[in-house]
């Protein structure tokens, strides 16, 4: 039986919304388009939601794989976003990524919208929401990606760059708590 919940599709888009960061990318975006030229960005949107979804289902049996439970990892997930919120709201960085030679899918539907930060989040979300709910969760934020990698120019000029930062730190805060909640509901789980 489908358990579709509105509440646990909107928790889970926002908390994907958080972690991909879409419109905090919009300068990295920018700067993309200005080094290679045009982003395909219907070929980003479709590769990044399939990695998603593909990763969503295999991930659990990779760890089961290599011997770790879905708490354990949950636990991690919200170190990394954790650090990830610090990053956004600080403006820091502490994880870099070489610069890229082109920007069709490798670097921006992998690691930008489908990076490890977002894959860690999908397996801890697992644990606690229902997987169609996930799934639907991240076809709407895969249509945001959409939406947003077509319309980057006009949202940065939209926004300019305060605007920007303001985003990018509103989503933070967001992140930080949510990096809170998954570690206080999931670390019962290491000790049991």
């Amino acid at each position: 039986m489908l358990e579709i919940d509105f509440k646990e599709i909107i928790t889970v888009g926002m908390v994907l919304f958080a972690v991909i960061d879409i419109v905090g990318s919009i300068p990295i975006i920018v700067n993309l388009r200005a080094k290679v030229g045009h982003i395909e960005s219907e070929k980003a949107s479709i590769v990044a939601g399939m990695i998603m979804i593909v990763f969503l289902f295999v991930g659990e049996g990779l760890l089961n794989l290599i011997g770790i439970d879905v708490h354990s990892f949950a636990v991690a997930g919200s170190f990394v976003l954790f650090f990830l919120a610090l990053e956004m709201i600080l403006g820091i960085r502490i994880y870099r990524d070489e610069e890229p030679g082109s920007a069709s899918i490798v670097p921006l539907a992998f690691p930008l919208i489908a990076g490890a930060g977002t894959m860690t989040t999908l397996l801890s979300l697992r644990s606690q929401f229902h997987t169609i709910n996930i799934i639907i969760a991240i076809l709407l934020n895969i249509i945001l990606v959409y939406v947003v990698l077509k319309s980057s120019k006009k949202i940065e000029t939209l926004l300019g760059e305060n605007g920007l930062g303001v985003v990018r730190k509103t989503f933070g805060v967001i992140l930080l708590a949510i990096a809170v909640k998954l570690f206080a509901a999931n670390v019962k789980g290491l000790f049991v």
